[in-house]
């Protein structure tokens, strides 16, 4: 299920530029990181999507209870049945559940300062290594190796102690409850304050985006005199 609010509208050019809001604890973020990232590849550089955090856990808050994660993670069977899925797998190793959401967050955003390929590889890796892996993704151990096993130079990954990151990734949300967000995922066309909640199907997302591209294909038409 959908929701649009918000208020805002600019003139709309190509390329569209999509904001996404998401946790990389949020088992329907990934859906809809697959499903956007699909529409990425099919319009290509008509559409760019610029990713955004939203901190579902902000912060440690002890030691979690390792059953009753594994029981949580029964959850996620649900997304996983939907169409245009990520990959999950409930919770099945002896590795600890993510202590908070800002370490995957910035480790992101040290990926995006290589570049935008990077970024995708970094943010598409993260999701599978919690979801599929069920991996500890809040430990600087488990995240380096990611790093490593996405060939990202391998000195770099000292970018992840630049508080600069860890304050663009505490801003993102800040900005996110802003606009009246208070789930994820959540997007947003730039210039544009109005936005969409939930994972939506894959032919969803794709009539909205069209949409968006054809008042662009319009604005941009030379008018009659």
């Amino acid at each position: 299920m959908s929701t649009e609010s918000g208020k805002g509208r600019n003139r709309i050019v190509r390329p569209v530029r999509l904001i996404v809001y998401s946790d990389y604890l949020c088992p329907w973020c990934y859906n809809a990181s697959v499903r956007l990232r699909r529409l990425e590849e099919e319009l290509g550089s008509d559409l760019v999507i610029t990713w955004r955090s939203y901190l579902l856990r902000p912060a440690p808050k002890g030691e979690r209870d390792a059953e009753r994660f594994r029981a949580y993670t029964q959850s996620w069977l649900r997304p996983a049945e939907e169409e245009d899925s990520g990959t999950f797998r409930p919770w099945a190793t002896d590795a600890a559940p993510p202590s908070h959401s800002v370490p995957a967050h910035v480790a992101a955003k040290a990926a995006a300062t290589l570049g935008r390929d990077e970024f995708h590889r970094m943010h598409d890796a993260l999701l599978y290594a919690y979801f599929a892996e069920n991996r500890d993704i809040s430990a600087a151990a488990t995240l380096e190796e990611i790093w490593r096993e996405q060939r990202l130079p391998a000195v770099e990954f000292a970018r992840t102690e630049d508080p600069a990151l860890r304050d663009e990734v505490l801003s993102d949300h800040v900005e996110a409850q802003t606009l009246g967000m208070t789930g994820v995922p959540a997007a947003r066309f730039e210039g544009n304050e109005a936005f969409i909640t939930g994972a939506l199907p894959l032919a969803m997302y794709r009539r909205w985006i069209d949409r968006h591209l054809s008042a662009s294909s319009l604005a941009s038409s030379p008018r009659e005199s």
